[in-house]
């Protein structure tokens, strides 16, 4: 699970061997942006908890 957070984040590389289609590639995409938008909502509520 990590390891595919990580490659969400292009943080590590990706796996050469991976397959190449197209609606992996877009389900992939929709992933780290759900992933990027929930870690931005936790920072701003974790900001709004602190700075109260």
């Amino acid at each position: 699970m990590w390891k595919q957070i990580l490659t969400y984040l292009y943080i590590r590389k990706r796996d050469p061997n991976d397959p190449k289609d197209v609606s992996i590639r877009m389900m992939h995409g929709m992933n780290r942006i759900s992933l990027i938008m929930f870690l931005v909502g936790l920072i701003v509520m974790l900001f709004r908890i602190f700075r109260h």
